[in-house]
């Protein structure tokens, strides 16, 4: 279904090798959302949107449902909004700017509630230390019966899933960047405590994935 020669590993959003990844994963992810997302009117929230190519696929299916990007990196804002222009979304609001890291940031939240936040293929190339922030800021900004959703490839119990995964984590290993590795979902859930939430559910995903679901514990 998708081409065996992948392009190779860059974490930039608007490279060949994230755009290549996420046409891989976007329908997976969909489906899960057609399951737990709100029947009923409501605000989502995506942290580190990246080129926008996941909430501009998801927003069309959910019209019911208001969507709002948000990433460190104001320089992907356009592509977010070219995207929602190409869509005809009208449920994609202007992408904001929040750093996970920094909560003096997230006062463009104030005062705003959401049903569902969602992160997609951020762990791997990200510090564990940043699962505080995401789980600070939900806290801060989740509705009493919201749910984060948080997708990617990790280890479990502190072991690799499958060869794959830990080829896959291997390989990010070998760069020799700091913060790139697989994450444990045990570490993840930890921080999530601290903050109030508790993990509900944990979908085995196509490609050795997963899509953790936490809500308030």
């Amino acid at each position: 279904m998708f081409p065996s020669d992948k392009p190779q590993l860059d974490p930039y959003p608007l490279s060949p090798y994230v755009a290549w990844a996420g046409k891989r994963n976007r329908d997976p992810i969909l489906e899960v959302f057609k399951e737990r997302l709100p029947k009923n009117e409501g605000a989502v929230l995506e942290f580190a949107s990246g080129s926008g190519m996941h909430i501009n696929y998801f927003a069309p299916y959910f019209q019911h449902l208001n969507f709002q990007p948000s990433d460190v990196n104001e320089e992907v804002f356009e592509n977010i909004q070219q995207l929602t222009q190409q869509t005809g979304a009208k449920n994609v609001q202007p992408p904001i700017k929040l750093d996970l890291t920094q909560p003096g940031t997230w006062s463009v939240l104030s005062e705003k509630k959401f049903d569902a936040i969602f992160c997609i293929n951020l762990f791997q190339v990200a510090p564990i230390a940043l699962a505080d922030g995401i789980m600070a800021c939900t806290e801060s900004v989740l509705n009493d019966s919201g749910l984060l959703f948080i997708y990617g490839p990790f280890k479990v119990e502190g072991k690799y899933t499958t060869p794959s995964n830990e080829e896959f984590g291997e390989t990010l290993l070998s760069y020799g960047v700091p913060e790139w590795g697989l994450k444990d979902i045990a570490d993840i859930t930890k921080a999530a405590q601290k903050h109030g939430l508790a993990l509900k559910d944990k979908i085995d995903m196509p490609s050795n994935n997963f899509t953790l679901i936490y809500g308030w514990a």
